[in-house]
């Protein structure tokens, strides 16, 4: 594990290059003209959020899963008694944590003081694979401290964290990404995994859209919960990504960005607006 932080930056920059190469050869939707500061000030605002995190979890999560294997917390870790094969618990482990990440994502459109945080994500007016790194440093925190707690009371399997922190960057990166998929191939893979066409659906600035589709990596929870949406009543082509209350270009720099959470839900903006802001 001690090659943790390559393995993730590695396979980080593969695929966002990979997805960034996809976009402009066969976008799914058209690029617009603020296209390229947009997706700076996201990356910027990335870059911020990363350095926060490493500065106050300098171990991340596959530090507190080797923590809580050492000193045998957790669940998981007191039922290893049961010889199960380590496979078997790797897959677990793996799974209880994606179920975990969409119980969280659901929270955070639920709870009022949550969802100011990760709107700046939804704010974003376009969807492409640098949206999938739009997210506030605070929430990335919460994230954090959320995701050790599971960590540390269900001792989840390191090989578990490890495995699942590489595959949602990069599963989240693709899902988010702005490409053409042919229909056929995307009908097959929401067998497995979240799709662009899917998760695109939950960035609708139609709330009921909005409100569906919260998984990142299997798409088993929307169905099971019925929060799933098959594909966005406008269209893929037609449909408005982002929210009605933040479509300025300056909406987009890194310090309305970060400020954003303090800003009120402006009541001009009634496709914004549920209990849940009003709460707020």
């Amino acid at each position: 594990m001690n090659n943790e932080v390559i393995i993730r930056v590695a396979c980080f920059s593969v695929v966002l290059l990979a997805l960034l190469l996809g976009e402009w050869l066969s976008p799914k939707r058209k690029r617009d003209a603020t296209t390229r500061f947009r997706q700076g000030h996201n990356i910027l605002l990335f870059v911020a959020g990363a350095l926060v995190v490493r500065a106050l979890f300098p171990a991340a999560a596959v530090g507190v899963a080797l923590y809580a294997d050492a000193k045998g917390w957790g669940l998981m870790n007191a039922a290893f008694a049961l010889q199960l094969p380590q496979a078997l618990w790797v897959v677990l482990g793996f799974v209880v944590l994606d179920f975990s990440i969409w119980c969280q994502h659901y929270c955070f459109h639920k709870v009022p003081l949550l969802w100011r945080l990760h709107r700046v994500h939804h704010s974003d007016v376009a969807f492409d694979v640098t949206t999938a790194l739009r997210f506030h440093p605070v929430e990335i925190i919460l994230s954090m401290m959320i995701k050790s707690a599971i960590i540390v009371l269900l001792g989840v399997p390191v090989l578990s964290v490890l495995v699942f922190e590489v595959v949602l960057n990069g599963v989240s990166m693709f899902n988010h990404g702005n490409i053409q998929l042919p229909a056929k191939l995307d009908r097959f893979l929401r067998l497995w995994l979240v799709t662009p066409d899917m998760h695109r659906v939950h960035h609708s600035w139609h709330r009921d859209e909005t409100d569906s589709n919260f998984g990142f990596n299997l798409p088993w929870w929307d169905w099971l919960f019925r929060t799933y949406c098959d594909q966005p009543r406008d269209g893929h082509d037609g449909m408005q990504v982002g929210l009605k209350q933040f479509r300025e270009k300056a909406d987009t720099r890194i310090d309305r960005l970060l400020i954003q959470p303090l800003m009120p839900v402006d009541s001009r903006a009634k496709g914004d607006v549920s209990p849940r802001d009003e709460a707020s």
